[in-house]
């Protein structure tokens, strides 16, 4: 009957009422696991900074060729699933201490013809066929280089979208030669000395364009500074338009103090800038060694750089024009000084 105390089950033990527990996590099976201490936020993937240390930790790794990483991609020369995939981007910056992608036809074949090392030869798929390219493909086989067909999108990345004309190879850093080294290579030529130094000059654009018009006029060689200054870099070689593999580059910790080294060993120290004392056109030591000394389009020459120079000379432009770039003044200065030595020779 109703209310029987006697019935199994009618009456509960002490501690068995079911009811709230303390915590929210469930219990038993049920209950859930604990995520530990909190992560530091440069250990979480998703967290700007987590993102940060990723992308130090690739490029400190080497395997990126450009300042812009590539996240979970092989090195060039791996073997991938189509030709050309995985390769990451090129070095533009000067002294990689990896590799510089070369493009372009002249300064691939210029640099294939100097033996400059090549580590690997990318073609472009349907590339169109000229005495160029024929004799790049003739020497890539013809040493044995790891050549590697790849189509343009991949081509256009590997060159960060420069033209390269559907050719290009990856290089070992440029060697920089010493300082005297120039002038013994001058010496070797039985000519008087004729080197171009850059003072200041940070475009790599402007320093291929010395290069070529070094290689034009017989420049025994480009002295630059090691600090704020443009290297022989991808972008150097291309507007060089190869003459980077044919003029020795050399590179000096202290340039004035070199000015002043090559000053002792016989040459005149020559300053291109505004206001110079006489025109380009009209230096009595062009026949004599000579270092071309060209400053910056902004700026120019610097104080002890101008002070060690033995004449400041100029080149006559339109007033209504400020300057030239520097490319465009040692083109100018090599052509007025190689117009003399070969009227005396």
């Amino acid at each position: 009957m109703a209310g029987n105390s006697q019935r199994r089950g009618a009456v509960r033990k002490p501690g068995s009422k079911k009811g709230a527990r303390k915590g929210s996590g469930g219990w038993g099976e049920q209950a859930l696991e604990g995520r530990g201490p909190t992560p530091k936020a440069e250990d979480r993937p998703h967290h700007p900074a987590g993102k940060r240390k990723a992308s130090v930790e690739r490029s400190g790794a080497g395997r990126p060729e450009s300042g812009r990483p590539e996240s979970g991609r092989p090195a060039p020369g791996r073997s991938s699933a189509r030709p050309g995939a995985g390769r990451s981007k090129p070095a533009k910056r000067s002294g990689s201490a990896t590799h510089e992608i070369l493009s372009g036809r002249n300064a691939v074949l210029e640099a294939l013809r100097a033996q400059v090392p090549v580590t690997n030869v990318y073609i472009g798929s349907r590339l169109e066929s000229d005495d160029r390219t024929r004799e790049i493909l003739q020497i890539a086989t013809g040493r044995g280089y790891n050549l590697l067909e790849v189509t343009k999108p991949e081509l256009d990345r590997l060159t960060d979208d420069s033209v390269h004309q559907g050719v290009a190879i990856q290089v070992p850093p440029y060697a920089y030669k010493d300082a005297e080294d120039l002038l013994d290579i001058a010496a070797e030529s039985g000519k008087p000395a004729l080197i171009i130094a850059l003072d200041g000059v940070t475009d790599p654009r402007n320093l291929g364009a010395v290069l070529r018009s070094a290689g034009a006029f017989g420049a025994h060689g480009v002295l630059l500074p090691e600090r704020r200054s443009a290297g022989v870099t991808a972008s150097a070689w291309k507007v060089s338009a190869g003459a980077a593999a044919r003029v020795p580059v050399a590179r000096a910790t202290n340039l004035t103090r070199t000015l002043v080294e090559y000053k002792s060993a016989g040459c005149f120290i020559v300053g291109l800038d505004g206001g110079g004392e006489v025109s380009v056109g009209d230096l009595a030591f062009s026949v004599d060694p000579i270092v071309l000394v060209v400053g910056s389009e902004g700026k120019g020459l610097s104080r002890l750089v101008r002070e060690t120079c033995d004449v400041i000379v100029s080149i006559p432009i339109a007033s209504t024009v400020e300057s030239l770039n520097a490319g465009v003044a040692a083109g100018i200065a090599l052509y007025e000084v190689a117009k003399v030595r070969a009227a005396q020779a």
